[in-house]
């Protein structure tokens, strides 16, 4: 008796369960009143009466150990479904890899890359926190300009001023400290101001700023390479205009507005219900800037302009909010999948 029971005790502490039916196997084999422990108590009441004690012992622990063993393996498996799911069918078929797209705002940037590296500019970038020269002094800014105080600037350090820079202009002064005319380069990258949030304005936005020096540069110049610009953007019916405006580091200067291609010019929140929306400012680099880059201006002459690239994309694929483009939100951005 005591050898039987040992064996059957030997069998269910090496029985492996790790599924509900290896689990139901277990409790029909040794617990269930078909069981093999159940059948043991009725032989125990065939046995001899000096056995009975020490094997009756012996065959209770068998059954608490069963039980318990049962009820753990049960526990764990129930566990594990509700971990990984329960609704699962593994007879469905494999969903196939979700391939992403890129962003709306890249795919402005290269398309506006693309364009001006067909009229011969070359890429430049800089870096994102900026000193106050590069960012403001070498560009001509005034020491009271209103651009230099906080509600306009995230500065990260005073005495000496470290900023976040406003603008990609101060890769304009870089490249012209290290290179000399001739220089044909656009600028893109991510600048910030301190501003409201709005269907209209973020605290950062990503920019594309150009420059071109040489000698004998005019506006004239500047007026076809943005004109170009425009109607590769956003096609040959674009309408443009230029309107005079003020900059420190430009002279003379120029707003530059196209027809809004969401309203088609009758009015919206986007262009403030006028039908044009300004899309860069620009000018001719101020003499004072040049100097500052240790080049002639009696010599050299060049254009600047700069334009955001939130306000493009805005214009080109007819989105009505800026904030769109930080939010992270799947539905908008797999709208562009199929965009090339």
């Amino acid at each position: 008796m005591e050898q039987k029971i040992q064996s059957i005790e030997k069998e269910a502490k090496s029985f492996l369960i790790s599924s509900k039916e290896e689990l139901e196997e277990f409790r029909l084999k040794f617990i269930s009143k078909k069981g093999l422990i159940p059948s043991l108590f009725d032989d125990l009441k065939q046995a001899p009466v000096e056995e009975k004690k020490k094997a009756g012992k012996l065959l209770n622990d068998l059954k608490q150990f069963a039980e318990a063993k049962f009820k753990t393996s049960q526990e764990g498996l129930e566990t594990a479904i509700h971990e990984i799911g329960e609704d699962i069918d593994l007879t469905l078929p494999v969903i196939p890899n979700k391939l992403g797209n890129q962003h709306p705002l890249s795919l402005t940037r290269y398309r506006i890359i693309e364009v001006f590296e067909r009229l011969g500019f070359n890429l430049a970038d800089g870096p994102e926190i900026e000193d106050d020269w590069h960012n403001f002094t070498a560009l001509n800014f005034p020491p009271n300009h209103p651009a230099r105080e906080m509600q306009d600037t995230f500065f990260i350090e005073k005495n000496p001023d470290i900023l976040l820079r406003t603008h990609t202009s101060n890769v304009q002064v870089r490249l012209m400290k290290q290179q000399k005319p001739p220089i044909r380069s656009i600028m893109p990258g991510r600048v910030y101001r301190n501003e409201a949030i709005s269907a209209r304005a973020h605290c950062f936005f990503h920019q594309v700023e150009g420059l071109y020096v040489d000698k004998n540069v005019g506006f004239a110049d500047l007026k076809q390479t943005l004109y170009h610009f425009a109607q590769e953007m956003y096609g040959k019916d674009i309408k443009i205009r230029y309107r005079p405006s003020f900059f420190p580091f430009t002279e003379p200067s120029a707003e530059i507005d196209i027809s809004c291609l969401i309203c088609k010019g009758k009015g919206c929140n986007i262009c403030k219900h006028s039908g044009w929306v300004e899309i860069a400012g620009s000018g001719m680099v101020h003499p004072n800037v040049l100097r500052n880059c240790g080049i002639d201006p009696e010599e050299y002459t060049g254009f600047a302009f700069g334009m955001g690239i939130e306000r493009v994309t805005q214009l080109l694929f007819q989105v009505n909010d800026l904030r769109l483009y930080s939010e992270n939100d799947i539905r908008f951005l797999k709208q562009f999948k199929a965009v090339i």
